[in-house]
């Protein structure tokens, strides 16, 4: 094992000797002779892994010489031993609350002395290592941490993606629609009214829900879900049907991996199972409407999860400026204008307010991630 280094601080030359002599076989010894001295000598490597410090010296004392080495972080976690003549209770006291781990009282046992030392480098050696592992073990836990978020986001991709394999959806929906949201939604969190409801996390757990949000095409059958043209009345009612489909669908999900005696409401919640909680109301209501002419409860206004309110107006939008099987591609502007129209009818008004404040980023959105023709 390498030797450790110990700095001895004395203005009395004679101290410094026989200091240096009892501890040289065993240690690397360093020695100043002020109190001005030491944050100089604390710089030059290798820096000292224990301090003797004496506390009669004239200008700066030891215990203001403490002070000073405990003002720097750098320096802080040093310890430091007083060795002084002075032996009162008072000075003992005032040295241990200025945060000296040790004071020897001259004059010292030699072998005291070098015990006391051993001991505690020993202790520190101790901290170091328990705090090396500390800072192991938290780089491993936030590695481990974005191992388990980016697995999250696969899955999610992958479950979404799936299901739009068999649905009329553009390549770049899920995409578009994930960061149509997250632009309104970044623009609403400014709003007073919505200051508790999108915070950071949950502006990032919505975004992260927002592709499962047509999860329950799955179930819809090819004749329904593939027609070119118009549905007709009975069809369109099968059609709504996904909303339940993909709203139960991830409920089942929720269940079966948390247990059914999951309590819904407890304080520490997995962010992964807020995310499945968020999408199950995505897909159960992104169709209802401000107006409470939606589907498939007929909600109304507020009742309607602000996620699922986003999502309207990010599908929407969607739909009309992509190509689909069933109708041609919309122009940005009369897609816009739809939105706006359907202000305080189909849409929340300040989400669409929200829209109409950030349509250069909304028309960047579609110019990054266009459809291929």
């Amino acid at each position: 094992m390498d030797k450790s280094t110990i700095l001895i601080v004395d203005d009395q030359p004679v101290n410094l000797g026989i200091l240096n002599e009892l501890l040289k076989p065993h240690y690397h010894v360093r020695a100043c002779r002020s109190g001005r001295a030491v944050l100089q000598a604390l710089e030059k490597s290798p820096m000292p892994d224990l301090v003797l410090l004496d506390v009669m010296m004239p200008e700066l004392d030891g215990y203001e010489t403490l002070r000073e080495i405990k003002r720097h972080k750098k320096y802080g976690e040093i310890p430091v031993i007083f060795i002084s003549g002075l032996d009162s209770v008072l000075d003992e006291e005032k040295g241990f609350h200025l945060g000296a781990v040790d004071y020897i009282t001259k004059p010292f046992t030699p072998v005291i002395v070098l015990k006391r030392i051993q001991a505690h480098l020993e202790l520190k050696r101790s901290r170091d290592k328990l705090k090396h592992q500390n800072t192991w073990l938290e780089k491993e836990v936030m590695r481990r941490v974005k191992e388990n978020i980016i697995i999250q986001d696969m899955i999610l991709s992958m479950i979404s993606q799936l299901a739009e394999t068999r649905d009329v959806e553009t390549a770049h929906h899920i995409r578009r629609t994930q960061k149509y949201i997250e632009v309104l939604a970044l623009h609403l969190k400014k709003l007073p009214e919505f200051s508790q409801e999108l915070s950071d996390s949950d502006i990032s757990r919505i975004v992260k829900a927002a592709p499962l949000h047509d999860i329950g095409k799955i179930g819809i059958a090819d004749h329904i879900l593939l027609k070119p043209g118009k549905l007709t009345p009975e069809e369109f009612e099968v059609m709504k049907t996904h909303t339940t489909i993909g709203g139960n669908a991830i409920r089942r999900a929720i269940d079966n991996v948390m247990g059914l005696e999951f309590n819904r409401d407890q304080e520490t919640k997995p962010f992964a199972l807020e995310i499945l909680e968020e999408a199950e109301k995505i897909a159960l209501y992104h169709h209802e409407k401000w107006s409470g002419d939606g589907y498939p409860e007929g909600l109304k206004g507020d009742d309607i999860p602000l996620s699922a309110r986003l999502m309207a107006v990010a599908d929407v939008f969607d739909a009309l400026t992509t190509p689909r099987i069933y109708k041609g591609t919309w122009s940005f502007e009369a897609a816009s204008d739809l939105i706006k129209g359907e202000k305080g009818r189909q849409f929340d008004p300040r989400v669409v307010d929200a829209f109409e404040a950030q349509e250069d980023q909304i028309r960047q959105i579609l110019k990054m991630m266009p459809e291929k023709p």
